[in-house]
């Protein structure tokens, strides 16, 4: 089975939430945090991964519930492709399932989609 997740966000909201420390830690992982440190916490690299865990929690069927945001980490691999890193009870959700990210920006707008495949082999054991 596949199922898709999609969110836009505009990235004026974005700047206003990072001026809040508390939004920072209720949303991203430390290692996102991280990342963004080193983008200088640029708004549409923000925006970015928040619509890309909304994307997440709309292709799993459930949206935020169950789980933190900050247990979905929008990392980026060696040629700068996202990917999402699961901890905690977002892992749990997700087991048998794997994902595929793509995130966009332009000057006003921030936008992600997640395709969610089930793991061939998660329902052939049984």
């Amino acid at each position: 089975m596949i199922a898709v997740g999609t969110d836009i966000l505009e990235i004026e909201r974005m700047e206003k939430s990072l001026k809040n420390p508390r939004f920072l830690t209720r949303v991203f992982s430390h290692a996102e945090i991280e990342w963004l440190r080193e983008k200088n916490f640029r708004a549409q690299s923000a925006a970015g991964n928040y619509c890309a865990k909304e994307a997440f929690s709309k292709a799993l069927g459930t949206g935020v519930r169950g789980f933190s945001l900050s247990e979905v980490s929008v990392l980026r691999d060696e040629c700068g492709k996202p990917y999402l890193l699961l901890e905690g009870r977002a892992r749990e959700k997700a087991a048998g399932r794997s994902f595929s990210v793509s995130i966009s920006h332009c000057r006003r707008y921030a936008t992600a989609v997640v395709v969610m495949e089930e793991d061939r082999n998660a329902h052939a054991a049984g």
